[in-house]
């Protein structure tokens, strides 16, 4: 089984920073994408950033410049260093990883951390 349990969430205010940690644990395959994404109140789940494990990253436009993803490998640990923030990137993030394993792909979620931005 694989486990994603994230850290770093809670309440700052408009043009503050926050750190997000995931830590995964359990059967991960070497070669995977770890990512963060976020659900804001009465939105779809959206992407926020994405690493490879050879650090090639992704941004969506909404943070680039002022989100920085990263990891360690090994543990399957990935960052969210967000700067700058916005009350509009008030949401719920998750923690996600993704490989594929013996030609079938494996996604996995973890349970959420709240971040709120308040103006």
């Amino acid at each position: 089984q694989v486990q994603l349990v994230e850290s770093g969430g809670g309440l700052v205010q408009a043009g503050g920073s926050l750190r997000l940690s995931c830590a995964g644990s359990g059967s991960i395959f070497g070669i995977n994408t770890m990512g963060w994404y976020r659900q804001r109140p009465g939105n779809q789940r959206e992407l926020v950033a994405t690493i490879t494990r050879g650090g090639i990253t992704n941004y969506a436009d909404s943070v680039r410049g002022r989100f920085t993803i990263s990891r360690d490998n090994p543990p399957n640990t990935a960052y969210l260093q967000m700067n700058s923030l916005k009350p509009e990137d008030t949401a719920v993030y998750y923690c996600n990883v993704n490989f594929y394993r013996l030609g079938f792909k494996e996604d996995y979620w973890g349970q959420g951390t709240q971040v709120t931005v308040s103006s």
